[in-house]
Formats: structure tokens, sequence, C-alpha cells
């Protein structure tokens, strides 16, 4: 039985991030429950990295994270606009004033200068020029290969069955074997609050839910240069892809258990239903569809931080649809809080006790 100073449940974003940042320091064991990491969320996003998206509590988070992200190489130009109709002025009006004073760059436009065929009713239009796609198989991938040049290894078909805590370490069970750690880390995503109730500490009431997303062919296809879409009033979003395909979601959250997350037929009806009634592109093909999860803790805000009720337990989890574009900023914060090290100069002005599960 190997002894490690740290062990980290679930290698998606959120612990391959942690890791990568951790492993420098210390010895470090990524247990993951498939036999791949990244397989129910980080494997199914459409992530963008957008400033606005996840509100203005996790806009210091997803700012931080970008000259991260841009550093890497893993951002390219996109662009979003923020759409409404006529009577959901008020609601554009709220999303201005939010952001107001966060140096995120926001203008307002009118959406039938920027989308061709956007069906007449759609008239108010608020754009954010920095938004940007982001390379999430880069990403994650980067993340991993840094762990394992800094010594750190990876465990897949590793579900963990029990943890035990005695003479200050765990003791870990595992479909693939009993491991041993100084310091266990709840990066589980949708299974985070089964992972904590195995470990004796308290469920947070981190909640899954399902999110759809189709790729379809359009004709016309997708104009050069079009941006993310997204509805401001939250029914849909969509944006360009690679071979004139357009990947679309409507926006849903489902609550469920922690799962293999599948579409739902009713669910790709409405996505494309909303669709048709937002441009007049006609649907050519639905070449294919798939759902992951999202899961957020009740204030919908991440938690990273030591439990306050059980010794060497560390939360990295609830991260909703933001885990990716936040990941850089999150991990060297989340970092710093295990490590017991300051802040660095990235993530220095972020408030740590903003995340911190002492809240609940």
């Amino acid at each position: 039985m190997k002894r490690y100073d740290i062990a980290i449940v679930g290698a998606g974003i959120a612990g391959a991030s942690l890791a990568a940042e951790v492993a420098p320091h210390a010895s470090v064991l990524l247990l993951e429950a498939e036999d791949r990491p990244g397989y129910h969320s980080t494997g199914r996003s459409a992530a963008f990295w957008s400033e606005t998206y996840g509100g203005p509590d996790i806009q210091p988070l997803t700012t931080a994270s970008g000259p991260l992200l841009a550093a890497g190489g893993f951002l390219e130009p996109l662009g979003s606009l923020h759409i409404g109709r006529t009577e959901e002025r008020s609601a554009i009006d709220a999303f201005l004033v939010e952001f107001e004073g966060s140096g995120v760059e926001l203008r307002a436009v009118d959406p039938r200068d920027m989308l061709p065929g956007l069906r007449p009713e759609w008239t108010l239009g608020v754009y954010e020029p920095t938004c940007e796609y982001i390379d999430v198989g880069g990403l994650h991938g980067a993340y991993l290969a840094a762990v394992r040049r800094a010594g750190g290894e990876l465990a897949v078909s590793a579900n963990l069955e029990g943890a035990t805590r005695a003479n200050g370490r765990w003791l870990l069970d595992t479909r693939t074997g009993r491991f041993e750690a100084d310091i266990l880390v709840n990066a589980a995503g949708a299974w985070a609050d089964p992972v904590a109730a195995i470990a004796g500490a308290r469920p947070l009431g981190i909640q899954p839910y399902r999110r759809t997303m189709l790729q379809l062919r359009t004709d016309p296809a997708p104009p050069e240069h079009c941006p993310h879409v997204a509805h401001i009033g939250g029914s849909f979003y969509f944006k360009p892809e690679a071979g004139g395909r357009l990947w679309l979601s409507p926006h849903d959250e489902t609550a469920c258990d922690p799962c293999d997350a599948a579409p739902e037929e009713l669910d790709v009806a409405i996505t494309i239903d909303r669709f048709e009634h937002v441009v007049d592109w006609r649907v050519a093909a639905l070449e294919h569809k798939w759902a992951g999860l999202r899961s957020f803790a009740p204030d919908r805000l991440p938690v990273y931080g030591f439990d306050p009720a059980v010794q060497g337990f560390f939360w990295c989890a609830g991260q909703g649809g933001f885990g990716i574009q936040t990941a850089p900023a999150a991990a060297k914060l989340a970092a710093a809080l295990l490590l017991g090290k300051p802040l660095g100069a990235e993530v220095a002005h972020l408030d740590a006790g903003r995340y911190a599960p002492r809240r609940f």
C-alpha cells in the first residue's frame, strides 16, 4: 500500500488542474472512477471563456484565468452576443448594471447588425467582445501531463468505496486497491456529496443537473465570424464550430442523480423549436446530441477549502458550468489553501473566504 501526501478524488478539470498545481510540492494521487479522466462533464463541455458567465461572483475567477489560458494557447477569438426581445429591456439593463465597475467590456448593440437571419422580435443586444473559445481537451490534457511530469500518479477505474481516517492518515479503498494519504481532496464533481458521505463529512447539497447539447448543420451555415449567441432570459445559447457546424443548448438544468447523463428526446425537440424561433436558418441535420452534468452548491458558488469538521478533508467542488473557464485561477487559489501557502500574484486579489465550505 503506497502512501501519498494528497489523494484527489476525480480527474476531471477540477481534480486535474489542482493536481497540476500541487504535484511539484507534494506526492499526489488522482483517483478516477471511470476508465478515462473527464468522462462525465469535462469531456462533454461546450466551454467558452466568458467573463459574464456565472454572474458577478464568478467573474473574478474567470477574469483571473483569462491571461493564464491565453498564455497556454488555449483561447481563440469568438465574441458573445446576448440578445432579448423588446419586453426584456429590464433584463438587459440589469445585466449591464450587474457588471458595472467590473472591468468587463460590454456594449449595447443592435443584434440584427451582427446576426443575419435574426427574427424581427429580437431587438435588444449586448456584445461581449472578449468572449473566446476554450480548447477544453487541450487544457485538460495539459494539466494531466503536468501532473505526470511532476511525479503525480493517476489511477483509473478506481471508484472510491471506503475512506477511514486513522493516525492522521486516510485509508482509501477503491476498486483497484487500497491507498493511503495524509489529505483527501473531494474533486468528484456530480459525486461530491456521495464522496463526502463516504469520508464521514456532511454533504453540502451539491446538486447535479443535466444539460442538453446538440450539433446541427444549418442552411445557411453560420456566417463567418458568428459570435456565441445567448438569450438574456437564459432559454438557449449557440455557438459556431469547425466545419460550419453549430452547437446549441436549451440552457436546461434538470436536477438528477449523479449518472452517465443522456439527452431526453423531449429536450432535443424543445431545443430545436427554440432555435427556430430565433433565426430563420433551416436545420438541415441533427448530427449529434449529448448531455453532461453541471453541479452546483446551494448558493451556486464553488467550494474550495478544508472541511471545518473533518480533519484532512478538502473540498474542490461545485464548479457548475464555469469550471473550465475558471480552472487556472481556481486551481491556484485551491492549491494555496491546500498547501497552506500565500495566494500567488495571479490570484492574490481574490477573496478565498467567499468560496470556503464553512459558509454553509
